[in-house]
């Protein structure tokens, strides 16, 4: 149930400040050109506002529910400012727009006047055009505004991937320094893998640890090649349909740990054979264990015995005879393979992780819309996942590290969904805008808001879709 709600958690931190970046983008482009914005929310709210906000009345509002058809009714309201009378000239501010929470963490909204959109129906446009609406902005002004929930998306994640740069640098462990290689996943062993492999090339081009995607680059490859017990270089082939049989693993492949004793538990096995820290197991009994995925095995193949382990001490090669548990432990913290093996560090400057992060968040971005074409086929119509497989992304335990990547991940997916030409998403409104700057024609009304409609029941249909998958997989699977 704990790891439930930290995962929850994160899920709805995360979804809640890409929901506000993202509104606001529109919302700045609104306010730059005078547009009028009514309402700004984050989260969904049908008939009930956990908070809203009225900059004109200099009122917040808890609870409030109604104020459509018959009188707002609240739990409670408190004054925060006194009451700013709209201008006599006409011109909005950002005083005429109504902030508000609501109870529905799927979503938020930036409702703009004049712009057929969820919230408006044609005779809400019947009127009237306005100066402050967006319908009578022109063309490029509008365009702009419908972008900027995208382009805020993708600059939220260049300043978290430049955050991350920034405060926590980078650090990786060369290849050709992982001298134990590899352990791969039953998926990947399956096609060809062993673990003690270290990858070399994907395709013909040289892998490398600097490059965060070398992993993505090796699932998408044709062929890779790998060096196989530090002499022998083997080509594996990979099948199209990898990156699935990937899926249902959540790995790929993971860094060997060499068993080197860090600390010693006072009366424990190790301590009694006279293992020190530092000492590296390299066999137990007669079975090698140049890793901790050998040394767990082969330590509950003799739990309860007394056996040789056989030991690397400064440079010579000790055996000791030690008795682990029934549980076969031998009682002693495993040194951090980042204590093990030599690491590269950078640390980046303010300005220096400025390009760091907009590297990160153009190349991520790049692979994720490459790795899209998976989607459109029979296996990766099966793995769409709806909110479920968004928050099982977030760690089990709470890391402020992995939590800013995840979410800068999220916020380029969001930002790359939102542009797709569907109508009722940002690149439906895009894609007729651009329509109208090329021919100098508006879109009809009435084809918007038929339109809107028709890509709100999509939307629908696929968001009912990909949280089904969720359930079945939850259940099911």
């Amino acid at each position: 149930m704990e790891t439930f709600l930290i995962k929850t958690l994160q899920f709805i931190i995360a979804l809640g400040l890409l929901i506000i970046i993202h509104e606001f983008g529109h919302y700045f482009f609104s306010r730059l050109f005078g547009i009028k914005v009514n309402r700004f929310y984050l989260f969904f709210n049908p008939y009930f506002s956990l908070v809203k906000y009225y900059p004109r009345e200099g009122v917040v509002k808890i609870g409030a529910h109604g104020g459509e058809n018959e009188a707002e009714k609240c739990l409670a309201t408190f004054k925060v400012g006194k009451p700013h009378p709209a201008p006599a000239d006409g011109k909005t501010s950002w005083r005429d727009t109504i902030y508000g929470i609501g109870w529905v963490p799927l979503g938020g909204y930036c409702d703009i006047d004049g712009m057929v959109d969820e919230t408006k129906s044609a005779d809400d446009l019947a009127a009237e055009p306005q100066p402050w609406e967006f319908r009578t902005k022109p063309a490029w002004q509008r365009l702009l505004v419908m972008a900027g929930g995208v382009l805020f998306n993708f600059l939220l994640a260049v300043v978290i991937y430049s955050g991350i740069a920034w405060h926590w640098g980078e650090a990786y462990i060369p290849f050709e320094a992982a001298t134990e290689g590899f352990d791969f996943v039953p998926a990947a062993q399956e096609v060809g893998f062993r673990n003690g492999d270290i990858p070399l090339t994907a395709d013909g081009r040289k892998l490398d640890a600097a490059h965060s995607d070398y992993m993505l680059q090796m699932i998408e490859a044709k062929e890779v090649k790998v060096l196989r017990n530090g002499r022998d270089t083997v080509s594996i082939a990979i099948p199209s349909d990898f990156i699935f049989r990937l899926n249902e693993q959540k790995g790929f492949m993971a860094y060997r740990t060499p068993v080197v004793v860090d600390r010693l538990v006072p009366g424990e096995p190790a301590a009694k054979a006279g293992l020190k820290e530092g000492d590296r197991i390299v066999a137990v009994d007669t079975i090698a264990t140049p890793t901790f995925t050998e040394l767990t095995p082969a330590l509950l193949a003799v739990a309860g015995r007394e056996v040789p382990v056989t030991i690397l001490r400064d440079g010579k090669t000790i055996t000791l005879n030690a008795t682990p548990t029934t549980g076969g432990k031998l009682g002693f913290q495993l040194r951090p393979i980042t204590e093990v093996y030599d690491i590269v560090r950078i640390h980046y400057g303010l300005l220096g992780s400025i390009p760091k992060g907009w590297e990160l968040g153009t190349t991520t971005l790049s692979n994720y819309i490459s790795s899209m074409k998976h989607v459109f086929t029979s296996e990766g119509v099966q793995q769409v996942g709806g909110f479920g497989a968004i928050g099982n992304m977030f760690p089990e335990e709470w890391n402020w590290l992995t939590f800013w990547e995840i979410t800068a991940f999220i916020s380029l997916a969001l930002a790359f969904m939102n542009i797709i030409p569907i109508p009722a998403l940002d690149g439906g409104h895009i894609m007729f805008l651009l329509w109208e700057v090329v021919t100098g024609r508006k879109v009809p009304l009435s084809v918007l808001v038929k339109a809107q409609y028709a890509g709100m029941t999509i939307l629908l249909m696929l968001l009912l879709y990909a949280n089904g998958n969720d359930i079945f997989r939850a259940f099911f699977k």
